[in-house]
């Protein structure tokens, strides 16, 4: 395999997200031979299951099929998960025990406002991917508290947590390369 394709979600669609942001200082991270996709699925209508497939949720799932693993940043809105967010995972989920998440390597990484950091969105966005049958990285988990402090004009400039979000892309990068890699081993 020569590049690793990691699809990226936020979870926030606000242009100065703190979300959004960490992911786009992921993707500066990431190891040689990684590639961290911003993925915009602003556009996708809400959950209807009596609605045909829209055009918009099959090029969603299809974009997370063709990746090699999917990184999801999310905030921490009323202790729990945005609703965009989980609308969005809910098109994904379907069909029930088929879903494009099933065996996909996610990694959940979080930046609120709070010192907590997302702790219990990401506990949250944590069962729910399990429920789908999504293996979840486990370690070393990334929280970034107090995150409007951390970011400058979009730019993560605390260099505490640059060094943490460095240690979790090279461990989840390398997680999903094993990944990768066991899968296309017959």
């Amino acid at each position: 395999m020569s590049t690793l394709n990691i699809l990226a979600l936020s979870g926030s669609l606000r242009t100065a997200s703190t979300n959004t942001a960490l992911i786009r200082a992921a993707s500066e991270l990431a190891p040689e031979g990684v590639s961290i996709q911003l993925y915009d699925y602003s556009g996708l209508p809400f959950y209807n299951s009596d609605v045909d497939l829209p055009e918009a949720v099959s090029e969603f799932k299809q974009a997370i099929a063709d990746s090699h693993g999917v990184l999801i940043a999310t905030p921490e809105y009323n202790y729990s998960v945005p609703g965009v967010l989980k609308n969005a995972i809910d098109w994904a989920s379907r069909p029930a025990y088929e879903s494009v998440f099933r065996d996909k390597p996610t990694g959940v990484i979080s930046a609120a406002a709070s010192f907590v950091g997302g702790a219990r969105a990401q506990q949250h966005l944590k069962t729910i991917l399990l429920g789908m049958g999504t293996p979840v990285f486990a370690w070393p988990e990334l929280l970034v508290g107090t995150a409007h402090k951390k970011f400058d004009g979009g730019k993560l400039v605390d260099e505490t947590t640059a060094g943490m979000l460095s240690d979790y892309v090279a461990g989840f990068t390398a997680w999903v390369r094993s990944a990768a890699t066991t899968a296309a081993t017959p």
